[in-house]
């Protein structure tokens, strides 16, 4: 097989060490091999960096382990080492090569005929917008989560608002909950008081949900800690868009483009490129972006 790589290295990444090898082909069919172990410690990733610098090597190959990748790469990308990022299952090791040593041998060799595949790692800017967007997305799953317990707190208190209103946190329903959870007594007048527009219609039907009901000042309580929880995570949201917008302002084209596809928002948008960077030569064709999507 042709030889790719005359001189590379393959990498078995751990949490707290890694275990470099270096494939050298220069002459003949047989390669020459060298191996060392670095912590992954920034300080010793650096020395790491040097001894592939200092012995030519500018390609390196290792598995995505979990996270354990990521600062290794961030390092060899800082010092402009080519490296590539293999799914496990390209290089699985095969029966009797099983250690630390010659798994990244096993690598190496592989990676020295072309035999790896590299997966799509975007540009250090790309990477850093996904963390914001993946993270908005958990903080709007417990959003969603702190609103049904909240609606739920109610249903088991024998309020039944919200069978009533539409929507348990318009203005009218949030200044009712508002009431109930902090009154030592129910005034129908008063809550009759603080419905606003078509609402004011279904005023009968809101006080006979509301009517009979039992809530007693441990579970007053746990509703005012979930609504404070839920006040928190939406000033969160608000700070992480504030923080994406900045982000995106180069892509702002980009954005208006994704746009124009049916059921594509902003947020939608700017997640798509969080994902799939703005390069699409990465993929080749839409068919193989496609298929890396799952879709």
């Amino acid at each position: 097989m042709k030889v790719v790589y005359p001189i590379c290295c393959g990498v078995d990444v751990h949490k707290s060490f890694l275990v470099g090898t270096i494939v050298s082909t220069t002459g003949g069919v047989e390669p020459h091999y060298q191996k060392k172990r670095f912590s992954t410690y920034n300080n010793d990733l650096h020395r790491f960096c040097d001894w592939l610098l200092s012995n030519g090597c500018k390609n390196v190959c290792m598995e995505s382990t979990g996270k354990y990748w990521v600062p290794v790469f961030n390092i060899l990308e800082e010092r402009g080492i080519t490296t590539t990022i293999a799914n496990p299952k390209w290089v699985k090791a095969v029966k009797g090569n099983k250690d630390d040593t010659k798994d990244s041998k096993w690598i190496g060799d592989l990676f020295r005929l072309g035999l790896v595949p590299g997966s799509f790692i975007p540009s250090k800017e790309i990477r850093v917008l996904r963390e914001f967007t993946r993270y908005r997305y958990k903080l709007v799953s417990m959003k969603s989560s702190e609103k049904n317990r909240f609606q739920n707190a109610f249903t088991v208190c024998n309020v039944a608002l919200d069978s009533v209103v539409s929507d348990m946190f318009g203005k009218s329903a949030t200044a009712i909950t508002d009431y109930l959870i902090s009154a030592d007594s129910f005034d129908a007048e008063y809550c009759t008081s603080l419905l606003q527009r078509s609402l004011k219609k279904k005023a009968d039907s809101v006080i006979e949900s509301i009517e009979g009901y039992s809530i007693t000042d441990e579970q007053k309580l746990r509703m005012r800690i979930v609504r404070s929880h839920l006040d928190y995570i939406q000033s969160a949201i608000a700070e992480v868009d504030s923080a994406i917008d900045a982000m995106v302002t180069q892509h702002e084209g980009l954005i208006a483009l994704l746009q124009t596809i049916p059921g594509v928002d902003r947020n939608s948008a700017i997640t798509i490129i969080s994902e799939i960077g703005t390069d699409m030569e990465q993929f080749g064709s839409s068919k193989r972006l496609c298929c890396w999507a799952g879709l």
